[in-house]
């Protein structure tokens, strides 16, 4: 069982070399993280909905 203090993650997504997960924090607050090999991104929801967009114009 998990610690009240402690987050709950989820995977959203992920392939051989990238995870998007995100975490309903202890305080309410959900934050989206994105893992680029040796690099993960962290977002707020306001800032994931603004990257989401963002990403819909890549192609």
């Amino acid at each position: 069982m998990a610690k009240m203090d402690e987050p709950r993650t989820d995977t959203i997504t992920e392939t051989e070399n990238y995870l998007a997960w995100k975490a309903e924090e202890p305080d309410g607050e959900t934050t989206f993280h994105i893992e680029l090999n040796n690099v993960t991104l962290h977002f707020f929801r306001e800032e994931w909905d603004e990257f989401l967009e963002l990403v819909k114009h890549l192609k």
